[in-house]
């Protein structure tokens, strides 16, 4: 191999290398979005559920009937 030829492979060895590390990087935040979307789904599906029985409970039962002029 020439020169050139061993400092082409060096340079790709450095481009896999730091490519595999920003994978990596990429990898953990992704990980880090997913734990937070999970608890923000949680979270959501709380309130939902809280805001539901609320309204339940604040809501009268009102009968549906026809208006007087029908």
């Amino acid at each position: 191999m020439s020169g050139s030829d061993a400092e082409r492979i060096v340079e790709l060895e450095i481009r896999a290398a730091e490519q595999e590390k920003t994978i990596e990087e990429l990898s953990g935040q992704i990980a880090e979005q997913w734990k937070t979307i999970d608890a923000l789904r949680k979270k959501l599906d709380a309130l939902t559920n809280r805001f539901l029985v609320l309204e339940e409970q604040a809501a009268p039962d009102i009968p549906v009937t026809k208006p007087p002029h029908w």
